[in-house]
C-alpha cells in the first residue's frame, strides 16, 4: 500500500497516482492475513497450555550461530509457543520436549487453554520476560540485524502486556475463542507435517478439548458488544459445519479413526451449538455491554506498538483526510472526459457543483466500469486465471524474485473465518515448514445472498480490482513477500520475524508493489484503470479514516458510511463489510496506508543513494530478505550496505 515520486525509468505519467510527500497515502480495507501467528491469536491474544518447565530450543538448522540472544530469543519462542498450541501449528512448531520429565508433547493434540487463571498468568509471563531481554540483552550489545529482532520482541511484549492489562479482548470479544477454535482445526487439514493419519489422530485430540475451552470461556466472560456475539454467532456456525462435513469427509472410511472421531465430535458439535444458544440467550440480553470502541488513550497506546514508527494516530488522519480531497480531484479530472465519451446523450451536470457534480461524474464512470465483472459463481476461477498473467509480467519486467517453491493455491476462504475475511486473505506457508502449502483465500459469494447485495460486492471487485486483490494478495504481494522472508537463516531468525512481523511493512508492501506493477505497465494506458487505482486508493485512505474516527472520536454507522460511499465511491455492500470490520478490529485498518508511505520514502531514499546503479529488482529482493522488520529498520540495515 503506497508509492515514490519517480518511477525507475523516469518517465512523468509512470506514476499512477500523484504522489504525496510527507503524507501518508493509502488504501486497502478488505484483505485479511492469517499468514503470520500474530494474527491467529498469537501473543496479543495467545492463550494456551501452562507447562511447568521451560522449553528447549526451537529446531537448529545447519549453519546456525547460536550466540546469547539467538539462545534467549529461542527459549521466549518457544515458551510462547508451547502456551498456545494453535499457534505453534500455525508455524510448525510441533512437538516439544519437556525439560524435567523429558517427554514429548506433541503440541499439535492440544488445544489451547482459556482459563480465568491461565489468562491472568500471561501478564506474569510477559512481564517476566521484558525484564529478562533488558538483564541479558542490551541493545548495545547487539549487532544491527540482533538490535531489528529486539525492536519486534519487545515492541510484541509491551502489545500483550497492554492486552493482558488493560485492553483484554479474551474477556469481552466471544469471537476470540471461536476462531481460535477453527483455526486450531482447519491447520491439521492443510498442512503435511505428519502423514494424514497421524494428523487425523492430533486432529480428533483437539476436537475431544472443544467442551472444555469453551466452558472455559463462558466463566469469565459477562458482557461483550452486540456486534461481537453477532460474529461469533456466524463464525460458530462454521465451526460446526467443518466438523460435521469437511472433517468428517477427511476421516475417511479406516474404521479405527472413525469410531474415534464419532466418540468425540458429537459431543464437541454440541458444545459449540450451546456456545451459540448461550450467545444468543444469555450473553446478549446482559445490560452494559462492553463497547467495540477502544477509546483514545487506549487506542494511542496499540497504534504505537503495531505501527513501530513515530507517525501518530492523529497525524496519520490529518494526511488521510488531505489526501483524500487530492485523490478525488485526480479522479475528476479523468472521469470527465470519458464520462462524455460514454454518455454521448447525457448532460455533463453543470447544474451541479462541488461534490455533488463531482460525486455524480465520477459516480456513473465508475459504475460503466464495474459492468465488467464476473459472474457470482465464477469468481474463484476468474482469480485463479489472472495469476499466470501476473506472474509473466513480474518475470518479463523483472519487478522480484519468484520463490522456488511453487506452493500457492487459490482456496475458498475458511467458513469460521468469513466474518473477518468478507473479500480475501492469505495464510502462508509455516515459517518452520517452508514447503508446505500457501493459501490464497477467496470468499465465494454466499448462495443465500440475494441477487442485489451479490451484484454489489460483484460491481466492487470488479475484473480491474480482482486483478489488483490478487497483486496484493499474492504475486507479487504477500506471497512473495512471505516466500522471501521462509528464506531467511537462521530458523529462529526466521520465525522471529514471521511471528512477530510487522503490520505496516506487511500491508504496505501490498499495496507499494501493487503501485509498481501500475508504473511498469501493468494493465496501463486503460483510463479505467487509471480511475479504479485511485478508487482503490481512496478506500484506502478512508480505511484509516474510519478506523482513527471511530475507535477515538465516536464516529457514527451513518457517518462512516457516508465517508465510504459518498466520498470514497464504495458500494453499500462493501461499506457495510468495512464498517463491520472495523468494530471487530482496532489498528490494523490504517497500517496499509501508513506502510504503502514509508515504503516509498524508503525507495526514494535509497534510489538517491544508489544513483545510476539503482536497479528495482535488487531493491526489492534486498528489502524482502530481511523479513517483515519495522520499515524504518529495514532502511537502517539496507543503507548501511
Amino acid at each position: 500500500m503506497n508509492v515514490s515520486s519517480t518511477c525507475r525509468r523516469g518517465c512523468s505519467d509512470c506514476r499512477d497516482i500523484e504522489p504525496v510527500k510527507n503524507v501518508y497515502c493509502a488504501d486497502r480495507s478488505f484483505c485479511g492475513l492469517i499468514m503470520n501467528a500474530k494474527n491467529v491469536v498469537c501473543l496479543a491474544f495467545a492463550v494456551g497450555l501452562i507447562l511447568s518447565s521451560s522449553l528447549p530450543a526451537l529446531p537448529k538448522s545447519d549453519g546456525d550461530e547460536k550466540g546469547k540472544f539467538a539462545r534467549i530469543c529461542d527459549e521466549f519462542m518457544s515458551e510462547s509457543l508451547a502456551r498456545s498450541p494453535s499457534t505453534a501449528s500455525q508455524v510448525g512448531y510441533h512437538v516439544h520436549k519437556d525439560k524435567t520429565t523429558k517427554k514429548k508433547i506433541e503440541l499439535d493434540a492440544l488445544l489451547d487453554d482459556m482459563s480465568e487463571p491461565f489468562m491472568l498468568s500471561q501478564k506474569k509471563f510477559f512481564e517476566q520476560w521484558r525484564q529478562r531481554f533488558i538483564q541479558e540483552a542490551p541493545a548495545s550489545t547487539l549487532n544491527p540485524e540482533e538490535q531489528a529482532d529486539l525492536q519486534l520482541i519487545t515492541d510484541q511484549i509491551a502489545l500483550n502486556l497492554l492486552e493482558y492489562d488493560e485492553i483484554k479482548n479474551y474477556a469481552h470479544n466471544p469471537t476470540v475463542a471461536v476462531e481460535l477454535i477453527g483455526s486450531a482445526l482447519f491447520q491439521p487439514l492443510t498442512s503435511t507435517y505428519a502423514p494424514k493419519a497421524k494428523r487425523m489422530e492430533h486432529l480428533i485430540a483437539r476436537i475431544q478439548q472443544v467442551p472444555r475451552l469453551l466452558q472455559q470461556v463462558k466463566g469469565y466472560m459477562d458482557k461483550a458488544d452486540p456486534v461481537y456475539v453477532k460474529t461469533a454467532i456466524e463464525e460458530n456456525e462454521g465451526n460446526v459445519e467443518l466438523i460435521e462435513k469437511t472433517i468428517a469427509k477427511e476421516v475417511g472410511d479406516d474404521s479405527k479413526t472413525r469410531a474415534k472421531f464419532d466418540r468425540v465430535a458429537p459431543a464437541a458439535i454440541a458444545a459449540l451449538k450451546e456456545y451459540t444458544s448461550w450467545l444468543e440467550s444469555d450473553l446478549s440480553k446482559r445490560p452494559d455491554a462492553a463497547s467495540w470502541r477502544l477509546g483514545k488513550d487506549l487506542y494511542d497506546k496499540k497504534f504505537k506498538l503495531v505501527m513501530e514508527s513515530d507517525i501518530s494516530a492523529a497525524q496519520l488522519l490529518a494526511n488521510a483526510e488531505s489526501a483524500l480531497v487530492k485523490v478525488r480531484k485526480e479522479m475528476l479530472e479523468i472521469a470527465e472526459p470519458m464520462h462524455k465519451a460514454i454518455y454521448t446523450n447525457h448532460g455533463d451536470h453543470n447544474d451541479k457543483s462541488g461534490k455533488d457534480r463531482e460525486n455524480l461524474i465520477i459516480g456513473e464512470v465508475l459504475k460503466k466500469v464495474s459492468d465488467d465483472r464476473p459472474n457470482r459463481d465464477e469468481l474463484l476461477k476468474t482469480v485463479e486465471n489472472d495469476l499466470d498473467g501476473i506472474k509473466r509480467f513480474i518475470r518479463d519486467k523483472k519487478i522480484v524474485s519468484l520463490s522456488d517453491r511453487d506452493n500457492l493455491k487459490v482456496v475458498p476462504t475458511p467458513v469460521f473465518l468469513r466474518g473477518v475475511y468478507s473479500v480475501a486473505g492469505f495464510h502462508s506457508a509455516p515459517a518452520l515448514n517452508p514447503k508446505a502449502e500457501a493459501q490464497y483465500w477467496v470468499t465465494p459469494i454466499d448462495p443465500g445472498m440475494s441477487d442485489q447485495k451479490a451484484e454489489s460486492k460483484l460491481r466492487e471487485y470488479n475484473n480491474y480490482t480482482l486483478k489488483w486483490l490478487t497483486i496484493h494478495e499474492a504475486l507479487p504481494g504477500h506471497y512473495i513477500q512471505f516466500e522471501h522472508l521462509n528464506n531467511i537463516e537462521p530458523k529462529w531468525r526466521r520465525l522471529l520475524r514471521s511471528l512477530y512481523s510487522n503490520g505496516a511493512y506487511v500491508e504496505g508492501w501490498a499495496e507499494y508493489i501493487a503501485q509498481v506493477m501500475m508504473d511498469e505497465g501493468f494493465m496501463k494506458g486503460d483510463d479505467r484503470v487509471k480511475l479504479t487505482m485511485r478508487k482503490i486508493r481512496l478506500r484506502l485512505l478512508a480505511n484509516t479514516i474510519l478506523d482513527i474516527r471511530m475507535h477515538t472520536m465516536n464516529m457514527s454507522d451513518e457517518e462512516a458510511m457516508a465517508l465510504m460511499t459518498t466520498d470514497a465511491f464504495q458500494t453499500q455492500a462493501e461499506a457495510e463489510g468495512k464498517l463491520k470490520r472495523a468494530k471487530l478490529s482496532s489498528t490494523q485498518l490504517p497500517t496499509y496506508y501508513a506502510g504503502l508511505v514509508e515504503w516509498l520514502a524508503l525507495r526514494d531514499k535509497y534510489q538517491a543513494a544508489k544513483g545510476k546503479n539503482f536497479d528495482l529488482l535488487d531493491f526489492h529482493n534486498r528489502v524482502l530478505d530481511e523479513g517483515p522488520l519495522p520499515v524504518a529498520a529495514v532502511g537502517r540495515l539496507i543503507m548501511k550496505e
